[in-house]
């Protein structure tokens, strides 16, 4: 089996390692169990956080068992690190809610079951710890001149608005998680972003100074697009793996438009294809490389998603937009259908409509009442008056609005769009 450092250097998730000759040793001997955690400020994780939970993905795929800490008691604190302000307290209940949206997302690329991952929250052991007796076994390990010359602090320490003491403790807290995880899970590994390096390796010096224990760090480069600008940023805000908040056919769409620059590298990072078929990408241009930007958002979508809504996506991007079928030769392990298969199979709902109906023409909100889109025709007048209603890709502006046969695509039909992910199909009758 491939040492896993090996598979996550090469794929491009690697940019720092504590004791590198050490750490491949460990994944050569042992069953490793390394834990990343993930900040609940908010009910959902975004695209940011792809590349921390495919790295957990790519440890359980090679038989090592990971851990996804949520952090209910540290999210109480606020991590500084990457901020030039303090964030904003949440509540306790604020964290508990946000932790249960974290714990859904993630069990789309974790098994959890029979132990194989595990799901933990540092609150279980954080809200409980005492506060002298935490100074005087744990605080004492913590050189404050050594703190303050991590980048984190100093950012902070030279903003108008400075380090709050809350804050500082930051460092403290998560390097005791570290420890506490290693001693009641053997966890030897922590991994993070860039800005967490200070911290994890305050962790891997606290177990080995109280446990006499190896431990041991990774953490991953901040991902940009060629074009400079930070993964999952988009105009419309961050994109979410939420299906309420970013919609999967929105979800898609990110993807597909992807810089040309990018694709062999996200394919790499962003979804399990072998990297023998992912390197042949980086040599394509034009039209193959467009059909690998379709691969790459299928195969995205279906991991946040599942395959249904993966597949739905892809069927009504075609049908809005055209596109070709996918020969069999463009990243062949990919799951995304090779054939021209018809939207109503995808999941798309469809219906027929007589061509006389439409050379009549139909008001719009009769036709997304009639579809199913509207729960009834008020309903359908305020999806349109709201701005919701769309055919083929074309918002509807007027409740009324008559939809005649000019409005059919070449192949007889017309896609009926309410929100951001309802989809309708509407064909002529034959």
């Amino acid at each position: 089996m491939t040492n896993l450092v090996d598979i996550l250097r090469e794929r491009g998730f690697i940019e720092q390692t504590t004791h590198d000759e050490e750490l491949r040793d460990h994944f050569e001997t042992h069953r490793v169990t390394g834990y990343i955690g993930f900040d609940p400020t908010a009910s959902s994780l975004h695209i940011g956080s792809l590349v921390p939970i495919m790295s957990l993905a790519h440890m359980q795929r090679q038989g090592h068992r990971p851990i996804a800490l949520v952090g209910g008691g540290t999210g109480l604190v606020g991590d500084p690190s990457g901020k030039t302000e303090m964030r904003k307290m949440l509540t306790l209940e604020e964290v508990d809610a946000n932790a249960a949206g974290i714990k859904r997302q993630l069990s789309r690329f974790l098994d959890f079951s029979d132990g194989k991952a595990l799901l933990l929250n540092n609150a279980e052991w954080l809200t409980r710890l005492a506060y002298i007796p935490f100074l005087r076994d744990i605080g004492r390990y913590f050189s404050v001149n050594r703190m303050i010359k991590v980048e984190s602090y100093k950012m902070r320490l030279d903003s108008e608005e400075g380090l709050s003491f809350i804050e500082f403790n930051y460092q403290v807290l998560q390097a005791y998680d570290f420890l506490e995880l290693m001693r009641r899970h053997d966890c030897r590994l922590q991994m993070g972003g860039r800005d967490q390096w200070g911290n994890i390796v305050a962790g891997v010096d606290l177990i080995r100074r109280l446990q006499q224990q190896s431990a041991f760090g990774i953490t991953f480069p901040l991902i940009t697009t060629s074009a400079g600008e930070k993964m999952g940023k988009t105009a419309r805000g961050a994109v979410w793996l939420d299906a309420a908040r970013t919609s999967p056919y929105d979800y898609y769409q990110y993807w597909i438009n992807t810089d040309d620059r990018d694709v062999a590298r996200f394919l790499a990072l962003f979804t399990f294809l072998p990297m023998a078929e992912i390197r042949a990408v980086a040599a394509m241009r034009g039209v193959g490389l467009n059909l690998a930007k379709t691969i790459l958002a299928f195969e995205a979508t279906r991991l946040a998603h599942g395959h249904a809504e993966a597949l739905q996506a892809l069927q009504a991007a075609q049908r809005l937009f055209g596109g070709r079928e996918v020969p069999e030769d463009i990243l062949p392990s990919s799951t995304i259908p090779r054939g021209g298969a018809e939207p109503a199979a995808a999941g798309i709902p469809c219906s027929v409509i007589r061509l006389e109906i439409l050379q009549a023409g139909i008001p719009a909100f009769k036709l997304f009442h009639e579809t199913g889109l509207a729960a009834s025709g008020a309903a359908a007048r305020r999806l349109i008056g709201q701005g919701g209603a769309y055919v083929n890709g074309e918002r509807i502006d007027a409740y009324d609005r008559l939809i005649t046969a000019a409005d059919l695509t070449p192949d007889q039909s017309l896609v009926l769009r309410s929100g951001k992910k309802a989809y309708h199909q509407v064909r002529v009758e034959k």
